[in-house]
């Protein structure tokens, strides 16, 4: 399985960072990892948009979940079956925004490995660890912008990078309706878990994001911050995208 994972994703990886780093005039280690973030978020465009789009149409369908709920609020059966059909009828896959955060949790573990591995080394490549065509540049300058290091914690970067992850959840979080006054609680309102999850997450992930990165070198918030950031581009333009249809379509109407 290591054998697999090494070849499949840590040598790609590891090439990918030292191919821009040999490659670039000034050898920038910082500028690596973002040409090497912008590369990888560029694979995933497609799956990414995928589970954007799902995650929008989650948002969507709130109102007609909560009629659902209270329609069938004394049944939790018929509440569970009804909630289901509606997910089919409007081709909704409630757990599909897990997929790329663990794509991205997945190239965050390499990445850590990737660097620990160079820091080991004292920040010298391994050549053993190169494919044939990517040019050895021997050792790595640790400065990125000439004055960051990229071995050492950035509690700044690692703010960045939280703020980064706050918003670009808000962006696609699920609207809880809200009750109405004097509306009893339902234990049946918790069949929505989608909504719920992306709530806690939306203040756990940022605060998780900031607590590492007193324990983790700022390559890896400088990471964390652009892949996010592109994530959250990303979602801003297919959100335009799609309005702009609706647009359209309403106005052929």
């Amino acid at each position: 399985m290591m054998e697999i994972f090494n070849t499949l994703i840590y040598q790609p990886l590891y090439n990918l960072v030292v191919f821009f780093y040999a490659n670039l005039p000034l050898q920038d280690f910082g500028l690596a990892i973002i040409l090497t973030t912008i590369v990888i978020k560029g694979v995933f465009f497609s799956l990414s948009r995928m589970q954007i789009e799902q995650q929008k149409r989650m948002q969507e369908i709130q109102p007609k979940l909560k009629a659902i709920q209270e329609r069938h609020k004394d049944d939790k059966e018929k509440q569970t079956k009804a909630i289901m059909e509606c997910y089919k009828e409007n081709k909704v896959n409630p757990f599909a925004g897990c997929l790329p955060l663990i794509i991205q949790l997945v190239f965050f573990i390499t990445f850590y490995h990737v660097i620990m591995n160079i820091s080991e080394k004292k920040l010298v490549i391994t050549p053993e660890e190169l494919y044939g065509f990517v040019k050895n540049p021997g050792e790595i300058k640790h400065l990125a912008f000439g004055f960051l290091d990229m071995l050492q914690a950035s509690p700044i970067l690692g703010a960045m990078a939280a703020l980064a992850q706050y918003f670009q959840t808000k962006m696609i979080l699920p609207q809880m309706p809200k009750k109405a006054p004097g509306e009893k609680k339902n234990g049946a309102e918790m069949a929505d878990m989608a909504a719920i999850m992306g709530k806690q997450m939306l203040y756990l992930g940022p605060a998780l994001v900031f607590f590492f990165s007193f324990q983790f070198p700022a390559a890896l918030s400088l990471y964390w911050f652009v892949s996010t950031l592109l994530a959250w581009m990303q979602q801003k333009w297919i959100f335009a995208q799609n309005q702009s249809k609706a647009l359209a379509g309403a106005s052929q109407k």
